[in-house]
């Protein structure tokens, strides 16, 4: 090859590099329009009857939800279950 034709590849090359990298900056914002978002319900409303549900837990109430909280996480803990 020659000279010329070296420095033809290479100015190509060049262009094709430059115009890769602008083409990564035309990415659009990915942003959660009003449409998208939703509230969320309260953790201890639940659902009023499920296969899943607790023994002793009555949806909607918050005490008896932190109650089942609490007793779930006490069969969880290492530290007494070792004892």
């Amino acid at each position: 090859m020659s000279v010329p034709t070296l420095k033809r590849w290479a100015a190509l090359a060049a262009a094709a590099v430059a115009l890769g990298g602008l083409a990564a900056c035309g990415e659009k914002p990915q942003e959660a329009g009003a449409a998208t978002k939703k509230v969320d319900a309260k953790a201890w409303d639940g659902v009023q009857r499920s296969t899943y549900m607790a023994e002793g837990w009555k949806a909607g109430d918050r005490e008896s939800w932190e109650q089942q909280l609490k007793a779930r996480n006490q069969q969880q803990n290492e530290y007494l279950r070792a004892r």
